[in-house]
C-alpha cells in the first residue's frame, strides 16, 4: 500500500512512500454525449485505486485536439497531478487525436512504455500495430495512453503495473540507484 506524503515534495537517497495523484481522460465522442456507457474510465480508475492511487480526477471529453491539449495541462500546470492516464483516440481514425495532442504537451516521451503495451497487445490481435498510444512527462507529472476498450485499458494497464511505481518515484524526485 502507498502511504501519504506530500505530493512533489522531492525524496533523498532513501525510498519513500509515495501518495500518487491520478487522473483518467476518456476520450469518446459518444461517451462525452451520454450515447455509451464509459466503461473504460471505469476499469482504469478501479485498476488505479487498487495499486493505491488516489483518483482525484476523472472525466470524459469529445475526441477534440484542443479540448484535450486544453485538460492535460491544466492537470498537470494547475492541479499538480502525478499520473494522468488517457483511453481513447490512439487509432487511425480522422477522430483519434490523442497523439497529436500528446506531442503538443509533453517535454519528453518514455517509449518504453508504448512499446511494452504494443508487444503484450500483439500475441492478441494484430490490430495492435496500428496503435499511436504514447508516454511521456511534463515536468513532473506521467502521462500514458491507454486504448478506448475495456479489454484494452485492463490488458495494457497490467503490462505497466510492474513499472509504474519504479517510474512515478523517480518523477517525484527519488535518487536512489535503481539496479537494487
Amino acid at each position: 500500500m502507498i502511504r501519504v506524503r506530500s505530493a512533489r515534495r522531492p525524496m533523498g537517497k532513501e525510498r519513500m512512500d509515495l501518495q500518487i495523484r491520478a487522473g483518467i481522460l476518456v476520450l469518446s465522442d459518444k461517451a462525452s454525449r451520454g450515447e455509451r456507457a464509459d466503461e473504460s474510465g471505469r476499469i482504469a480508475a478501479e485498476t488505479l485505486e487498487a495499486l493505491g492511487f488516489s483518483v482525484s480526477r476523472r472525466e470524459i471529453i469529445p475526441d477534440d485536439l484542443e479540448q484535450i491539449v486544453e485538460t492535460l495541462l491544466r492537470w498537470v500546470d494547475k492541479e499538480g497531478l502525478d499520473l494522468i492516464v488517457t483511453s481513447g483516440g490512439t487509432g487511425l481514425s480522422p477522430r483519434d487525436l490523442t497523439p497529436q495532442a500528446m506531442e503538443r504537451v509533453i517535454d519528453y516521451q518514455v517509449p518504453g512504455m508504448a512499446e511494452a503495451m504494443r508487444a503484450a497487445s500483439l500475441k492478441k490481435t494484430p490490430h495492435a500495430m496500428i496503435s499511436r498510444a504514447m508516454a511521456g512527462v511534463r515536468k513532473s507529472s506521467l502521462i500514458i495512453n491507454l486504448p478506448g476498450s475495456p479489454r484494452g485499458v485492463k490488458e495494457n494497464l497490467s503490462v505497466l503495473v510492474p513499472a509504474l511505481r519504479h517510474a512515478l518515484s523517480k518523477l517525484l524526485g527519488d535518487t536512489s540507484d535503481c539496479a537494487t
